[in-house]
């Protein structure tokens, strides 16, 4: 695939055979990044040691948020919607929503359901499940504590989930963050990642590499142990 003269340019910037500290790479993001648009800062964790059926999701509260309002939909029952309301919610609904959903509306980032309300989920499985958007005991889009956890999904609350290549491709803030801002938000994430370590991946090597670039920008790889005091607390990285 040609790359343009400019990502070229960048490129030049990044050496690819160094493990960059994370201070390093990420003032080497403000580098690389080429767009005059305020890109985002995406982190791709790649895992091993994952077993046929092994899952490796959950849910990680960025401290200096992720810079891009979330739209958050509820389906919910009685009080629960008068709760979403007062949250903050960008669409809420009981059935009604369930069958807008079925006729096509997608315009929101996050469904969160109450456990109640998850037989009338139950039939947009076919079409949430491509996207990502299937709510889930795992990630805390299924809970009765609405208010709570709209206020967070708004406040830079992410769900991270890896696909079927063992990457986990999350974005972490923009690069207009400072770089402190940018670097709480990659540690938190990271140490989310290794703390949902399925209990089959035994040992080290659960994290294989860590690399970030901006949205049009090269990869720039991180060096992991970094993150072995975390590693080692849950049984190796």
């Amino acid at each position: 695939m040609h790359k343009s003269k400019k990502y070229q340019e960048k490129l030049k910037l990044v050496d690819r055979l160094k493990l960059y500290s994370l201070d390093e790479a990420i003032a080497l993001l403000k580098q690389t990044k080429r767009a005059k648009f305020d890109e985002t800062v995406e982190v791709s964790v790649k895992l091993g040691h994952l077993k046929k059926g092994d899952t490796v999701r959950g849910t990680v509260l960025l401290p200096g948020g992720s810079g891009k309002a979330k739209k958050v939909a509820v389906i919910a029952k009685g009080d629960k919607l008068k709760e979403a309301e007062k949250a903050g919610a960008d669409v809420f609904g009981s059935d009604e929503l369930v069958e807008k959903i079925q006729g096509g509306f997608m315009d929101f980032d996050v469904l969160l359901a109450t456990p109640d309300s998850m037989s009338s989920v139950g039939k947009l499985g076919r079409i949430l499940g491509t996207k990502g958007l299937m709510p889930n005991p795992k990630s805390g889009t299924v809970t009765f504590d609405i208010e709570k956890t709209v206020g967070e999904f708004k406040a830079g609350k992410l769900e991270f989930k890896v696909d079927k290549t063992g990457v986990i491709n999350v974005p972490a803030g923009k690069v207009s963050f400072d770089n402190g801002k940018i670097k709480e938000n990659i540690t938190t994430l990271i140490n989310a990642v290794i703390k949902a370590k399925p209990p089959s991946a035994k040992g080290g090597g659960f994290v294989k590499s860590i690399a970030l670039s901006t949205t049009m920008g090269p990869g720039i790889k991180v060096n992991i142990n970094e993150f072995a005091a975390v590693a080692a607390a849950h049984g190796g990285e």
